[in-house]
């Protein structure tokens, strides 16, 4: 890997767009990236950590507002250190619920497909 990355090695590494890395930027997900004499970004490959870092929080359900409370608390130091644990503990705990409510949802459905196919055996 390059010592730096542009914004479209980043997009095809984390799968989301250059827009939304901009977006992310903008909105202090991600400090200001260093650009380079031809004005375009670099990205590094802590850089690269932390945005993977945003995208799992996303995906799981994280409100852009709760990513924007770590990333303002992660630029504050280790200071912050309890107060993003805490934060990342709650959203694991929402994460616990909706994975048991899937595995609820799953067993059910998988008793209706076993419900039907004791029907197709039975021919009904």
């Amino acid at each position: 890997m390059d010592k730096y990355l542009n914004i479209q090695d980043i997009s095809n590494l984390t799968g989301i767009t250059a827009y939304t890395l901009r977006y992310y930027e903008k909105n202090g997900l991600i400090h200001a990236i260093e650009r380079g004499s031809n004005g375009r970004r670099q990205y590094s490959v802590n850089d690269l950590a932390w945005i993977r870092f945003l995208v799992r929080l996303r995906t799981t359900g994280m409100t852009i507002r709760q990513m924007q409370q770590i990333a303002d608390l992660r630029r504050q130091g280790s200071a912050t250190t309890k107060e993003r644990r805490i934060l990342l503990e709650a959203h694991k705990n929402k994460l616990a619920e909706q994975i048991k409510r899937l595995k609820e949802h799953y067993e059910v459905i998988n008793e209706k497909i076993e419900h039907y196919r004791q029907w197709e055996l039975e021919g009904l």
